[in-house]
């Protein structure tokens, strides 16, 4: 059965469609488009028109494209900027009327279940824990392929703390970096009891900037990204490198998209948190993550 889900990101809209079975699925086609969907949230907690329409257009021309390519069954879901937005019931109906089908605003929890089901493939059998940056939260699970142990999200993500704290030098990374870790402090609750795995991998536009770069491959280049082991010392010199450019330079780096160039060292500063917090020496790099994990759940 040909099977697609659509995923409405803070910062992006991806598409999956994949011809699925009892043994798993096979990927047919992908698409992502930039909208910065959580940048359109006012103080009041609105979504602007503006990024609604960008984010609903995309939907629409995804959806129609996985119909044309004869899919069966069309999944979408909406994650951070969607949960916060005070006018989120209104962007929904706008979404399943482009969509012609009704979504899910996916609670953080769950989101971070289907980040897991998706990366920690990259990683067959083995128990890992999963981290998953995104443009205004970022998720967490620990657990193996039988079964999840703990998961949870936290309101940190790239996009937001680019609005909250500047950088424009490798020093101001530290700020973020302690802002990051102690984010995560307030939820490591959820793990009490539960053995921190040595092994993790990282999904989101974060982990394959960082695999690119460290690969001096091409950010468009996903087979030589996936499944790449990157240290954290590796991490923070990257991280420095692209905090002492400008934006235009950044643009200019063939593995890093060029769209992600004002935000990746926040995300880059979220994951060095998280990787002193949970003591955490290196980390794998999955190009699966949730839309995966939910071709996974729902249709396999």
């Amino acid at each position: 059965m040909k099977a697609a889900v659509i995923g409405i990101g803070s910062n992006s809209v991806r598409c999956l469609l994949a011809e699925t079975g009892e043994d798993g699925f096979t990927c047919l086609w992908r698409d992502r488009e930039g909208t910065r969907l959580f940048a359109g949230l006012d103080e009041r907690g609105n979504l602007s028109r503006e990024s609604m329409d960008k984010t609903v257009a995309a939907v629409a021309r995804m959806a129609s494209e996985v119909r044309h390519q004869r899919a069966e069954k069309l999944g979408v879901f909406a994650t951070s900027a969607a949960r916060d937005a005070a006018n989120g019931e209104e962007f929904i109906r706008a979404v399943a009327e482009a969509a012609e089908t009704e979504p899910q605003i996916l609670p953080g929890n769950e989101e971070a279940e289907l980040s897991f089901l998706g990366a920690s493939a990259a990683v067959k059998d083995e128990r890992c824990g999963v981290v998953d940056i995104g443009g205004g939260s970022t998720e967490f699970a620990i657990g193996t392929r039988e079964g999840i142990e703990a998961s949870f999200s936290c309101q940190m993500g790239a996009v937001r703390l680019y609005q909250k704290l500047r950088i424009d030098r490798k020093e101001d990374m530290i700020p973020v970096q302690r802002a990051a870790g102690e984010i995560l402090k307030e939820h490591l609750g959820a793990f009490d009891g539960i053995e921190i795995p040595k092994t993790w991998v990282g999904t989101g536009g974060t982990f394959t900037t960082l695999a690119a770069m460290a690969r001096g491959v091409s950010w468009t280049d996903r087979t030589n990204m996936h499944g790449t082991e990157i240290a954290r010392w590796e991490i923070q010199e990257i991280g420095e490198k692209l905090a002492e450019m400008s934006l235009e330079e950044r643009k200019q780096l063939p593995g890093l998209q060029p769209g992600r160039a004002d935000i990746v060292v926040h995300g880059i500063c979220i994951l060095l948190g998280v990787m002193d917090q949970l003591k955490i020496t290196k980390i794998i790099v999955s190009e699966w993550g949730n839309l995966d994990g939910y071709i996974r759940k729902f249709y396999c």
